[in-house]
């Protein structure tokens, strides 16, 4: 619990150990799922930064510690994701990927909902190029 007794959304999915498993689960869909075949290809072959750095921001992002803060600044999600073409495509692929994942955590169903309502609208304002 944090110093105003309130529970944090990070306590609630777990804490690191389930950030840890929600990151693992994201980058095995976006590997395996053909129809995340798009976002797949905006990535590095190797995952190993892209998943450090996914679960850094998750944890500040839902009230835990603030490690992507720390290392890195400011998230500025759009501006960092700027280089890459995002079209709705991509973003639905990932939201796909992170709600399967989601799904394979033990999580109650209202806050996974919730949170894959939260997800949405991350993956929905990193678009910045129009549909093909």
């Amino acid at each position: 619990m944090n110093g105003d007794n309130q529970v944090t959304p990070y306590e609630m999915i777990g804490g690191e150990a389930a950030l840890l498993r929600l990151v693992e689960r994201f980058y095995f869909y976006m590997d395996t799922l053909p129809e995340a075949s798009e976002v797949r290809a905006l990535h590095a072959e190797d995952l190993t930064l892209a998943r450090k750095k996914l679960l850094q921001f998750l944890s500040g992002w839902l009230g835990g510690p603030d490690l992507y803060v720390r290392e890195y600044g400011h998230p500025r999600l759009r501006m960092r994701h700027a280089p890459f073409a995002i079209g709705p495509e991509e973003s639905e692929q990932w939201l796909l990927c992170m709600n399967r994942a989601l799904s394979d955590l033990p999580i109650q169903d209202d806050f996974r909902q919730r949170l894959s309502l939260a997800l949405q609208q991350l993956a929905r304002h990193m678009i910045n190029r129009s549909p093909q």
